[in-house]
């Protein structure tokens, strides 16, 4: 991503970011491991939290740990690293708590990639990740879908919802060495931008916008697009009601 779209991811997530680090309960020593960083926003703030301790961010792409890195020369306590938290040796026993914001739901074999991260954490560590609900609970996928398709998104095939289901991830995570599986529902609105017009350069950039524009009259489409985001401009922006989890669980003993 660029940085000007990792600045308005980050501004689309604003409300989840307050309830999620919240949940975190990072402790003044803790060894911190931040899975799918992007450019570190979340892994500077658990290194405040763990101010006599380290945060490291992972991510699979080079050009967002450098931006990282440069956003985090005042944080002394932090680091980065390109890494693919799938297969990564992280170290064993080395991190008391790992979380993700929204970063988990693409691994490719989830059971191989939860137990590595299960293997970085020290006996009672603990995970915490924000993850989308299924996507008929999330107006922003609904409505992007039906403006560009004429029909109801089911999430088929799109990855932003494959840890939705709290039965399937407590399985998965459970067979990944967790236990004490814990779900929050989080209900917050997210920014798509100033006005329509804006939202419209920055959802255009999706992947799954991308995928959705394909093999079709794109200037048609997007035309639809924009008359969808102008129904959800207010005074301060465009908005969409959305639905996430906070997953918690604990690292077997």
């Amino acid at each position: 991503m660029s940085d000007d779209v990792l600045s308005r991811y980050d501004l689309e997530l604003q409300r989840l970011d307050g309830v999620f680090s919240a949940a975190w309960s990072i402790e003044p020593h803790d060894q911190v491991l931040d899975v799918g960083c992007g450019d570190g926003r979340t892994t500077r703030r658990a290194a405040r939290a763990a101010r006599d301790g380290h945060a490291l961010g992972v991510d699979v792409s080079p050009d967002a740990i450098e931006r990282a890195r440069a956003a985090a020369r005042d944080v002394p306590n932090v680091s980065f690293e390109v890494a693919d938290a799938q297969t990564h040796d992280l170290g064993g026993e080395r991190f008391d708590v790992v979380i993700s914001r929204f970063g988990t739901m693409f691994f490719a074999d989830p059971p191989a990639a939860f137990a590595n991260l299960n293997r970085a954490l020290r006996p009672g560590g603990r995970l915490v990740m924000l993850v989308w609900r299924p996507a008929a609970e999330n107006e922003w996928d609904a409505a992007i879908h039906e403006a560009l398709t004429n029909r109801p998104s089911n999430g088929d095939g799109l990855e932003h919802f494959s840890l939705g289901d709290p039965a399937h991830t407590e399985d998965v995570l459970t067979r990944s060495g967790f236990d004490q599986v814990a779900f929050e529902d989080v209900r917050e609105l997210i920014r798509y931008g100033s006005d329509a017009d804006d939202a419209l350069d920055f959802v255009r950039r999706f992947a799954f916008t991308r995928a959705l524009l394909a093999g079709q009259d794109e200037q048609a489409a997007l035309e639809r697009l924009r008359a969808m985001l102008e129904t959800h401009e207010r005074d301060d922006g465009v908005w969409f009601d959305s639905a996430a989890w906070i997953v918690t669980a604990v690292r077997s003993a």
